[in-house]
């Protein structure tokens, strides 16, 4: 009962400026619309270290808010003449925030277990999260495929991003492992962003598109690295 009252106090505290009626899919999707638009307002004009970091919290949680309208504009302004913002200052800001609210999420599946967590998902405040027990499943799925890795490689796969953290969490992964894996992918993730931001600014479409493709080209990097690395140690065994 007590770990049910904390999670909601935990939901109510992210939407308490946030008036929903979620009673078909068309209408949950339009709220998100229009809060992920109001916010991305209100950022445009308080555009800093701080909102980066909260954010991007937001972003790594469970709650849905796309990292692309984050990292790649402040990056875009942060190389414009006279800017107060660093380059370099905002990955490391949207890295902090991305592992505060990879955090959140551990400690939550951590201390809730699989049969709340699940639940929640299926919920309606789940389903105004964009969850569903599905997507919980793909998630740990993905996790016991890939093992502690997982939290480092899923970062940069859509989809799986926000909610690899549960898994790790569900699985009581080593906490230490947990952040070091989580960080690594988080700021290379935001490298990226912060790259494409850099190069084409804040045009949403193209930042969407190549965000997704780098990501992929990145995890074949990885894949073809990790082949090449276990061949070459089957070779030296032979020897």
């Amino acid at each position: 009962m007590k770990k049910t009252v904390l999670l909601l106090i935990l939901i109510a505290l992210f939407f308490i400026p946030v008036s929903v009626d979620a009673r078909t899919t068309t209408d949950t999707a339009a709220v998100e619309t229009t809060w992920v638009d109001k916010v991305v307002g209100w950022y445009d004009e308080n555009m800093n270290y701080w909102s980066i970091t909260a954010l991007m919290t937001i972003e790594s949680s469970f709650i849905p808010f796309p990292s692309e309208v984050v990292v790649p504009p402040a990056a875009a302004l942060s190389v414009q003449e006279g800017s107060k913002l660093n380059f370099f200052l905002v990955i490391v800001f949207a890295t902090i925030g991305a592992l505060l609210g990879a955090i959140i999420n551990y400690v939550l599946a951590l201390w809730l277990g699989r049969p709340i967590i699940y639940k929640f998902a299926d919920s309606r405040i789940g389903r105004l999260c964009l969850l569903s027990s599905e997507k919980i499943k793909k998630a740990e799925d993905y996790f016991n495929d890939h093992g502690k890795t997982s939290t480092f490689i899923g970062r940069l796969v859509p989809g799986i991003r926000q909610l690899i953290s549960i898994p790790a969490g569900l699985a009581r992964m080593p906490f230490h492992i947990f952040l070091i894996y989580t960080a690594l992918g988080a700021g290379l993730w935001n490298i990226i962003l912060a790259i494409i931001g850099y190069i084409v600014g804040d045009n949403m479409e193209l930042i969407t598109y190549y965000a997704h493709e780098i990501g992929y080209i990145i995890l074949g990097l990885l894949g073809v690295a990790f082949v090449y690395l276990i061949a070459r140690k089957v070779y030296r065994k032979k020897r």
